[in-house]
């Protein structure tokens, strides 16, 4: 169903208020949707024809994906011909489950950039309708479902991830090469019959069991419900809705979602009779040894600073094994292929200095999900709480890190002049004081950084830093920020 003209307020492109830092900031996101207003008429902007011809010296975009290991499916050869001889508008959707986009959701990030970056158009989709349901793809049960405040907030949320991260991207697509639209604008008015006769009808059973997401669902013991067997067909139709009204030719995901995919080119190819609509998968985010990437000990690795800090991103990609560095540097970031195989190659000559790889992969990673400022707090963060650095150490960089490590407070009279190994303890950083003895004679207990060498070590007021916290250490990695209150 094609929505009403007075329902959208289009931005202007001239005045250049698309998706502008003040639409992205929560606040202002927040009060549009207070006054009910559809998330396409609060990022939005006019576009040109997706089938604009461009030069045929453009970069190939199958062909920069298809070598960096980002294509696991085409639907069609045709696409790899049409990526040099024609602008196209491309998308991928992101359901808000949760307040952020995770770790697994940044390839279709990096994906949207590369088309972008070779001239291409792209569109973000929100499935504020499809979250509702919730994707069976990859699921050994049924999603719980979210109630209206909590979809309206991680909408909110991933809204604001996307913005702040396509806005920095560079591209060559002009200020209106991405939009971000939100299908509960075209599904909130869709009935039931509406939905029975415009896409039911279209829909073969058959086909649809023997999607590989059904299967698996359908021979597990909780099987699956008839809402999440409608999934595909909703997915689908939004690809036939952004065909028809956005000028969409393409859609691309995970590899788990190419049922969804291709009950989108299916459904446009029976209800419009036309071909044109193609489909591309890129490989899930794994480890070396089949495990998801992007699962730390704590839960995902969120992509808003908001719930996971910059420096702990960061030191997610720089605890990367050897065996995946290459492959990640590939995939995740936009290095020239020269200089990655140029770092390959030097991982295995004996000069080779331990973590060259993982740093500029941490390094890119973090520039493109959090800015250049992100990525120098999160260097500032990783120097100065390095055992043994000698950057003079501030609680404003302390603070930064306290919600990514242990923490506790404890008033001024506590601390004061207590003994270094009974705090050890009482803060939890330590088991007992023969532990603490221990790690101290081995070197491996500091103070603010510095390294402490006697048993009879007190706090004092000098070592409180800015008279509001102290950092204690255990080796390199185990980390108590103490808050003097």
């Amino acid at each position: 169903m094609a929505m009403a003209a007075a329902s959208t307020a289009f931005l202007s492109c001239n005045q250049k208020l698309f998706l502008s830092t003040n639409i992205a900031s929560s606040k202002t996101i927040a009060a549009l949707f207070s006054r009910n207003r559809p998330l396409s008429s609060i990022i939005r902007c006019a576009h040109s024809s997706s089938q604009t011809k461009i030069p045929l010296h453009r970069s190939n975009v199958i062909e920069i994906l298809e070598q960096r290991g980002l294509v696991d499916s085409i639907t069609s050869p045709i696409l790899r011909a049409s990526s040099s001889t024609q602008t196209l508008k491309v998308y991928c959707g992101f359901d808000p489950t949760a307040e952020s986009l995770h770790l697994g959701n940044l390839l279709g990030l990096i994906v949207l950039s590369w088309f972008r970056r070779c001239g291409h158009k792209a569109v973000a989709l929100i499935g504020g309708a499809t979250a509702r349901i919730g994707d069976p793809s990859g699921k050994s049960l049924e999603r719980p479902e979210l109630n209206l405040e909590a979809l309206e907030k991680n909408t909110i949320g991933i809204t604001n991830t996307i913005t702040s991260i396509l806005n920095r991207s560079t591209t060559n697509g002009g200020d209106d090469s991405f939009v971000v639209l939100n299908n509960y604008d075209w599904w909130k008015e869709f009935t039931l019959l509406d939905f029975l006769k415009k896409v039911g009808r279209y829909a073969r059973v058959g086909t649809m069991m023997a999607k590989e997401s059904v299967k698996k669902r359908l021979e597990s013991e909780q099987g699956m419900s008839y809402t999440e067997f409608t999934y595909q067909l909703l997915q689908g139709y939004d690809f036939l809705y952004l065909f028809e009204n956005e000028g969409v030719s393409v859609q691309f995901g995970g590899s788990d979602q190419w049922g969804n995919i291709t009950a989108g080119t299916e459904l446009i190819r029976k209800i419009l009779q036309t071909d044109g609509a193609y489909g591309l998968t890129f490989p899930l985010l794994l480890k070396s040894d089949g495990t998801k990437f992007g699962k730390s000990e704590d839960g995902a690795i969120w992509l808003s600073p908001a719930m996971l800090s910059p420096y702990k991103f960061y030191q997610y990609f720089f605890s990367v094994p050897d065996a995946d560095v290459v492959r990640f540097l590939k995939i995740l970031t936009f290095l020239d292929m020269d200089e990655i195989m140029e770092l390959e190659v030097k991982m295995r000559s004996p000069s080779y200095v331990p973590n060259t790889a993982q740093r500029r992969l941490a390094e890119e990673a973090t520039r493109f999900v959090h800015g250049q400022e992100g990525l120098d707090e999160a260097l500032k963060a990783t120097e100065a709480l390095r055992p043994g650095a000698e950057t003079k150490l501030d609680w404003k960089t302390i603070e930064g890190i306290a919600k990514d490590v242990p923490s506790c407070s404890l008033s001024y009279d506590e601390v004061l002049n207590l003994s270094l190994l009974d705090l050890s303890i009482s803060t939890g950083l330590l088991e007992s004081k023969s532990a603490a003895r221990r790690l101290l004679k081995q070197g491996g207990l500091y103070l603010n950084n510095n390294r402490i060498d006697s048993e009879a070590k007190r706090i004092e007021a000098e070592d409180i830093v800015d008279g509001k916290v102290l950092l204690l250490s255990a080796g390199k990695k185990n980390k108590v920020v103490v808050r003097i209150s």
